[in-house]
């Protein structure tokens, strides 16, 4: 059953009031006959135009809208210079009511335009079904048809077009939760890398669990991937980094190490180069962003380590790709883990917990119940002394001085960091990232 109806009216010219107003009581009217029991929330899409022609085109809405009071508290006219705009308003009043599964009301004309916006500002969450902006009969068109969201079909140009309109539109939106901030280690020289490790704050995604430095994107959450791109956008420029040369993990929760510049595996969860300029990246809801940097010979590395990760030694992976590629003396490479779950709250079922009870007993709390509490840095950092990392090169939450210590708890801190554990499944992610300086 359709849960919200977006009507398109934005690109219909003002000197067709009449009509305009006939189409959209028709439509109105359709959709209040068809909804008696579970009525759509209705948005009703329009460009705001200036002055007199803006206040004269407001009016005649309203005009249209006035009488439908089982869909009043419904109802919404949404006005914007932009389609990129209009649209993305609909799709925060979507989200904030939880809704998923849209018909869209437009001009035959603007169908294929739509569904390029709709490509850029959702993702595979949502279900969207198409109808020609007329006089609608049909009690059958409430329900879910066959015709789904296509592909494009507009010309390339277009394409960019709208692309370009709505990376404009979310470089115009303000900063949420206050300004970005980037977490340092004092343990990575900065006159020879750039590196850092990121909060949930500064970004502009806006749906709670995202909100709002969100750095990933997937067909099952709501963020799609051009407001990913603009919360990298805001940390390169905070960061000092290239967005173009920035390269993430494709997470597997194994340990396959990509070497930069040589073929690149489908899947890897540690990633090396030596190349200057090129930013690497790993994510963290939870699991281990851990970055390597090698003064010495100027090489470095992200990996993401989750429990299946640590146990698989994705670290000492990461670090044995330093060592044969680059020449790398393990003694030379500096080590930082990033926030993370710790201790305190992270449980695994009693079997998973043994494997880490065989790398030490004190990786391991009340070993005994069911659901025994994991540390996985702990067990990160014996498996890299083992591999002959030193231990005053690994810097973790077991620092000195907490001041400096930056590996916090990201389930105990919901203002600062995403939790995949605390959370549920539509969770945020941060990320550590390095790069060599030019």
């Amino acid at each position: 059953m359709v849960e919200a109806v977006l009507i398109d009216m934005f690109s219909l010219p003002a000197n067709l009031q009449n009509n305009i107003q006939g189409l959209l009581h028709n439509t109105l009217e359709a959709i209040e006959k068809c909804s008696a029991i579970h009525a759509p929330r209705v948005y009703v899409m329009c460009c705001q135009r200036q002055g007199s022609e803006r206040k004269g085109e407001q009016e005649f809405l309203l005009s249209a809208l006035r009488g439908f009071q089982s869909l009043k508290r419904r109802l919404e006219v949404v006005c914007a210079q932009t389609t990129a705009a209009a649209l993305y308003t609909v799709k925060q009043r979507l989200d904030e009511n939880d809704l998923s599964i849209i018909k869209v009301i437009l001009p035959t004309l603007r169908k294929d335009l739509m569904k390029v916006y709709i490509d850029h500002l959702f993702t595979a969450v949502y279900q969207f079904e198409f109808e020609d902006l007329q006089v609608v009969s049909d009690c059958e068109n409430l329900r879910l048809s066959e015709h789904q969201h296509e592909g494009q079909t507009l010309p390339s140009q277009d394409v960019a077009l709208i692309h370009s309109e709505i990376q404009m539109h979310l470089e115009s939106l303000p900063s949420l939760k206050g300004e970005l901030t980037i977490l340092r280690s004092s343990l990575i020289p900065d006159d020879i890398f750039l590196h850092g490790f990121t909060t949930r704050t500064g970004g502009i995604s806006y749906i709670p669990t995202l909100s709002s430095c969100n750095l990933f994107s997937s067909s099952k959450r709501r963020d799609p991937q051009v407001v990913v791109k603009e919360n990298l956008r805001r940390l390169a420029n905070a960061a000092g980094f290239n967005p173009e040369a920035f390269h993430r993990v494709k997470v597997d929760h194994a340990n396959a190490v990509c070497i930069m510049g040589k073929t690149e595996p489908d899947n890897y969860d540690g990633i090396v180069t030596n190349q200057k300029g090129v930013t690497l990246a790993a994510p963290g809801a939870d699991c281990i962003p851990v970055l390597f940097a090698d003064p010495v010979r100027k090489a470095c590395g992200a990996a993401h380590s989750g429990w299946k990760g640590t146990l698989l030694g994705v670290s000492m992976a990461t670090v044995n790709a330093m060592v044969s590629e680059y020449g790398c003396n393990v003694k030379d490479i500096l080590v930082v883990l990033g926030p993370s779950v710790g201790p305190c709250c992270y449980k695994l079922p009693h079997e998973s917990a043994k494997e880490f009870h065989r790398i030490d007993p004190k990786c391991v709390r009340l070993f005994d119940s069911a659901s025994p509490y994991i540390d996985i840095r702990r067990a990160t950092r014996i498996l890299l002394e083992r591999g002959g990392i030193l231990p005053e090169n690994i810097q973790d939450d077991s620092i000195t001085d907490q001041n400096q210590n930056i590996t916090f708890c990201t389930a105990c801190h919901p203002d600062k960091f995403y939790s995949h554990f605390r959370d549920g499944n539509n969770f945020g992610t941060q990320i550590g990232f390095i790069s060599i300086k030019d």
